[in-house]
């Protein structure tokens, strides 16, 4: 395909990481919400995250499968249309305020999600010259980073009401009065997640009509002599590197869903302001991979993730040690230095494993179902102590990175990939 030939495959399939870059990055906006409209604990309101993430662990091989059978092109039609079906799930969850429904929504949502990112890496790759294969990749990736930064405004601006009651408001309420508060709350999610669920259909629909070419894969890879006839699971490294990943994501996942309950906590921030601080962490998570990566020309990636683990540890540690905006400050921090993890991480486990690097891969990406867990044990350290106190979880998770970090100081062998998380 020439140039011209190529330019809007290349941009739907850019439009791609923005659009789960978008979902992905909303709900930090739905905990909080959906704390309030469905009157749940913090421990019942990380349930979002969970219904999120699991989805990953359980249709990433399904998705593969669909993807080897029917090709890529189908498979990203197939998840565009899981994806809207499930932001059209919204309106039946807001108007029975039913939050199993809610979490079936995201968890369908999240699997249409799990066809895209199994695709989309692959495809723009191929859309066009090898040589700018990774230039591709990157301008791809900027797009899933201007989502993360703009949901959390966007998100703020049209779902959060700015009306929080406390329990003895909401006591003084008559039924009558309370419900239709609670209404209007669930509400406020149904003109957002109508626009997304449309604009993913018509999306799909451009999908159909352009022609994409097919992807061939090897069927196998020949190994480069490391770990030739041993098993996958013998790697030590490698095994490290999954757990490390799983700790990380679920750290990310819950550093930046609890940040509008932890800015209110510790310093009275409301919830559309704090929705606003979110983005500008998150714009910080996307400037932080530029710096990551013009860094690791100078220092190697483990040891540069060595140094934002322990910086990470620090500043988790001190945010649930002090009050006020400096904590909240803390926090933006964590989000800056969290930007490489998770690429850095997955190069330097699969660094190595020739033959088996596809199949670790794949268990990489699993690994992913730590933002679906770690979230549930901070909701419940929060109802049990304090919103700080929940954040020692995400600091404990920084650690086991860094000690991962430490294991491959000396290791020169690091596949350079981006993977857009």
């Amino acid at each position: 395909m020439t140039k011209r030939q190529t330019l809007i495959p290349v941009i739907l399939i850019t439009s791609l990481f923005f659009l789960w870059g978008f979902a992905h990055n909303l709900n930090p906006i739905l905990i909080p919400h959906l704390k309030k409209a469905c009157q749940l604990s913090d421990f019942q309101s990380a349930f979002v995250d969970s219904a999120f993430f699991i989805a990953y662990f359980a249709v990433a091989l399904p998705a593969g499968y669909f993807m080897k059978r029917f090709g890529y092109k189908r498979g990203i039609v197939f998840g565009l249309i899981i994806f809207a079906f499930g932001a059209f799930l919204f309106f039946p969850a807001a108007d029975t305020r039913a939050y199993g429904l809610f979490l079936a929504a995201l968890f369908v949502i999240a699997s249409g999600l799990t066809f895209l990112e199994t695709a989309a890496n692959p495809y723009i790759s191929v859309l066009g010259s090898p040589q700018t294969a990774a230039q591709r990749l990157n301008f791809a990736q900027s797009f899933n980073g201007l989502a993360a930064t703009l949901a959390p405004f966007i998100g703020g601006r049209y779902i959060l009401s700015g009306k929080i009651l406390d329990l003895e408001e909401q006591a003084a309420m008559s039924a009558n009065q309370l419900n239709t508060y609670l209404q209007a709350e669930a509400d406020a999610v149904k003109l957002p997640y109508l626009v997304i669920g449309a604009t993913v259909l018509l999306v799909a629909l451009l999908v159909v009509r352009t022609p994409l070419p097919e992807i061939n894969e090897e069927a196998s890879h020949a190994s480069d002599g490391a770990g030739k006839g041993k098993s996958l699971w013998s790697n030590v490294n490698f095994v490290f590197g999954v757990v490390a990943l799983f700790f990380y994501v679920g750290a990310q996942v819950g550093v930046v869903s609890f940040f509008i309950r932890f800015s209110d906590q510790v310093a009275g921030v409301q919830e559309k302001a704090a929705a606003n601080l979110l983005a500008i962490a998150l714009l910080g998570f996307m400037v932080g991979r530029f710096v990551g990566t013009f860094l690791m020309r100078f220092i190697a990636p483990a040891k540069l993730l060595a140094v934002f683990a322990l910086l990470n540890v620090l500043f988790t540690v001190l945010s649930a040690s002090v009050d006020g905006l400096f904590a909240v400050y803390a926090m933006v921090g964590v989000t800056f230095l969290m930007s490489i993890m998770f690429p850095t991480i997955f190069s330097l486990a699969i660094s190595g494993l020739g033959k088996h690097t596809k199949q670790g891969s794949s268990i990489l990406i699993m690994a992913i179902v730590g933002g679906a867990i770690i979230p549930l044990i901070m909701g419940r350290v929060s109802d049990r102590f304090t919103m700080q106190a929940a954040y020692l979880v995400p600091a404990a998770c920084f650690a086991v990175v860094l000690l991962f970090a430490l294991r491959n100081m000396n290791n020169k062998r690091v596949q350079q990939v981006t993977i857009a998380h």
